[in-house]
């Protein structure tokens, strides 16, 4: 355990030994985080998982930083079906502690399949879906519904308990039993599967539990027990006079209401089962090709990106690449550098030699517009740089000049680049580095505008306009 304050391992004494705050409250809120988070660890093993949500939330109430006890909430909440509750929490863990967390893992097991995410979104609809159809009474189609939930996710146990309580009030019992069973091997202590099962126990065996019995009938009725069955006879009851005609009558009467029953009862169930059976064999086909045509999808998309990645490659080689097979870059530099070389030997005057020099600037910044200098050979870099440092200077100053009078004459915006340009021909030159630092102060880039005069009191520190620089950069920096 470490102290809140200062960070130091904490010792058994009720102080911290390092910085001397009192941390006797905090030991014991941590030790009450850490019982809580063991009484869910063991619950969850038991599979009461109702009880395990309750006593991580109170570890959590305690401790929110307890990593191991969020993951092992949204564990709980997964496996309860609420797979949006589960991601929550570890979201949670993971901006709590980026690196060395296993919520990475369970994050990437659920995004790693998009059939799976879509899977999830599909089932979050349907309940919705399901939960509208019973508030307009439509209860059949709530059934199907859910149906369909448990189809791609069987431990979605609120879609279960749903489901119960829609046969429940069609008076299914045995069907609502066996969803509450389920939800019973899912979550032993759950407070309302548990008062669901109640509901249907009481209604499957009312004669032994005694509890739908009424006075009346139990004050008009005798009742007694002959061997394992127990028969309920009304008071004053006396049996009739037999005859055989009679006798007659009452079979064919019951031959009669057997046949009815068989028309009208057993028939149409035999009906239902068979609907039903042949409706399950649809959703399953049909979320069988749901899930077939969203991995199609999904190819279909990496198609189009791969397809995408070629042509941009296309492109990029055969700007590269000229009709010839030779790089268009290398044809560049080797021009840029026999014209650099005919301005410095065949030209008769300087006016030659600075055109030369600026068609050579204009080659340089070409290959550099088109390619990534970093990626290129050495041998290529290394007469780039060459070329560059030798028209560097002069470049520099004729950048300086067009860039000057526009920050004479208050064209900021139009004179920061041309002294930029300046700068980078002849970092040395110092002359563009205190207009391109007024410039910069004019338009309110006032770091870069520090950094440009400090540049120019190092290469100019006794110059008359070192002392302005230094005051504007006085100026900057109280401001920062």
């Amino acid at each position: 355990m470490f102290c809140y304050n200062c960070g130091c391992h904490l010792s058994e004494h009720d102080y911290c030994t390092s910085c001397g705050v009192d941390v006797s409250l905090y030991k014991r809120i941590m030790v009450l985080s850490n019982l809580f988070y063991n009484e869910g660890l063991a619950r969850a093993g038991l599979r009461d998982l109702t009880g395990a949500v309750t006593s991580l939330r109170q570890s959590l109430k305690f401790n929110k930083n307890n990593i191991e006890a969020r993951n092992l909430l949204g564990l709980v909440y997964f496996e309860m079906g609420e797979t949006v509750a589960a991601l929550s929490e570890w979201v949670i863990s993971k901006n709590t502690r980026p690196d060395k967390n296993i919520a990475d893992d369970y994050i990437n097991m659920i995004q790693a399949s998009a059939s799976r995410l879509d899977a999830i979104n599909q089932t979050i609809k349907k309940y919705n879906q399901a939960l509208a159809y019973c508030r307009q009474d439509s209860r059949d189609l709530a059934v199907i519904q859910l149906r369909k939930v448990l189809s791609m996710n069987p431990k979605f146990i609120r879609a279960h308990q749903l489901l119960a309580l829609l046969y429940m009030d069609s008076e299914q019992w045995d069907k609502a039993k066996r969803e509450l069973v389920k939800c019973a091997e899912m979550d032993r202590n759950n407070i309302q599967t548990l008062t669901y099962m109640r509901e249907v126990d009481r209604m499957l065996a009312p004669d032994e539990t005694g509890r739908v019995s009424r006075r009346k009938d139990r004050e008009e009725a005798v009742r007694y027990q002959t061997e394992n069955e127990v028969l309920i006879q009304p008071k004053g009851f006396k049996e009739p006079r037999r005859s055989g005609v009679g006798t007659l009558f009452n079979l064919f009467l019951g031959m009669v209401i057997g046949v009815a029953v068989m028309y009208f009862l057993v028939v149409p169930s035999v009906r239902t089962n068979v609907f039903n059976q042949s409706q399950q064999e649809i959703n399953k086909i049909s979320n069988e090709i749901d899930a077939k045509n969203s991995t199609i999808s999904d190819l279909e998309n990496q198609v189009k990106v791969i397809e995408q990645q070629r042509v941009e490659l296309q492109n990029e080689l055969e700007r590269y690449a000229g009709t010839d097979g030779t790089l268009q870059s290398m044809e560049q530099l080797l021009n840029a550098a026999i014209r650099y070389l005919s301005a410095m030997q065949e030209a008769e005057n300087s006016n030659e030699r600075n055109q030369g020099f600026s068609e050579t600037a204009d080659m340089l910044e070409q290959i550099k517009a088109d390619m990534v200098l970093e990626e290129a050979p050495e041998t290529f870099q290394n007469l780039y740089q060459l070329l560059f440092k030798a028209i560097g200077p002069y470049m520099s100053v004729v950048y300086y000049e067009m860039g000057n009078p526009l920050y004479l004459n208050g064209n900021n915006e139009e004179a920061i680049p041309l002294l930029e340009k300046a700068v980078e021909y002849d970092p040395d030159n110092g002359d563009p580095y205190y207009a391109l630092g007024r410039c910069y102060d004019n338009v309110g880039r006032g770091e870069e505008a520090i950094v440009a005069l400090e540049k120019f009191i190092q290469i100019y520190p006794l110059r008359d306009r070192a002392a302005t620089a230094r005051t504007i950069i006085q100026r900057l920096k109280a401001a920062q």
